[in-house]
């Protein structure tokens, strides 16, 4: 026991580090979450079933838990996110959000089988999300044709290309000579836009960001009622404390 719990603290001591430095080596976007823009969530949660379902389930929400915290109707929810089967019949507002595909297909299709994204927001967040979305670039040298500058050699088709068009990383190369030649020898690749899509670059940034702001809702759904709880929690500290103190004048004016 003593040995097992050693290894374990020199991993984590080991594993810090590689982290913090993972983490520093990757600058992502801001992305502006709204949890409260249910707008922005119903349009994520069908760009979600339209373009990510396909390889990424969601088997911790349900259907009708999506529906109750986004102002959907079950009716809206069965013809507009449902296009799975169950046993060979369409799947059920009530059953959870996975697909139709296995393991086993997918580690043969992509060389590892795609992750369940239900938790996807709480582990990377949502600007590494929304970065990720906005960083797939033209690279020949891969077998899906695309690469990534935030998750390099990425394992995924870039699912999302026609709508934003193909990117491609160029290296700006540092001046020869000059004050800044120092400074930018180490100048950070550039993704260019060669290729245009469906969507101008501000109409696939706010797609980017309903799919982003979807995620982080659904890695987390408690979190909309602990805030709206929250607020009537502060509001009733806030009166308590004025009771108390006019409570507390009494109990001392005798002592007084």
């Amino acid at each position: 026991m003593k040995k097992f719990i050693t290894r374990l603290f020199l991993a984590l001591t080991l594993a810090v580090p590689a982290i913090g430095l993972a983490s520093e080596a990757v600058k992502v976007e801001k992305a502006n979450i709204d949890l409260h823009n249910k707008q922005s969530l119903q349009r994520g949660a069908k760009y979600f079933v339209n373009y990510c379902m396909g390889c990424h389930s969601l088997s911790m929400s349900r259907y009708n838990r999506v529906a109750a915290d986004l102002g959907l109707t079950p009716e809206q929810v069965q013809k507009n996110l449902i296009f799975t089967r169950t046993d060979g019949e369409l799947t059920k507002v009530g059953e959870l959000m996975k697909n139709g595909m296995t393991a086993k297909y997918g580690a043969e299709a992509f060389g590892n089988a795609p992750p369940d994204l239900s938790l996807e927001g709480r582990l990377r967040g949502g600007d590494w999300i929304y970065t990720f979305l906005k960083s797939f670039y033209k690279d020949p040298t891969r077998p899906l044709g695309v690469n990534n500058t935030v998750f390099a050699n990425v394992g995924m088709p870039h699912i999302l290309w026609e709508l934003q068009g193909m990117q491609e990383l160029q290296h700006e190369e540092a001046p020869a000579e000059g004050a800044h030649a120092a400074a930018n020898a180490h100048a950070e690749p550039k993704l260019v836009l060669s290729q245009p899509g469906k969507l101008s670059p501000t109409e696939y940034d706010r797609m980017v960001l309903d799919i982003t702001n979807f995620l982080v809702y659904v890695s987390e759904p408690g979190k909309l009622h602990r805030q709206a709880v929250g607020i009537w929690v502060v509001l009733f500290l806030l009166v308590f404390i004025v009771v108390a103190y006019f409570l507390k004048k009494e109990y001392w004016k005798d002592v007084h």
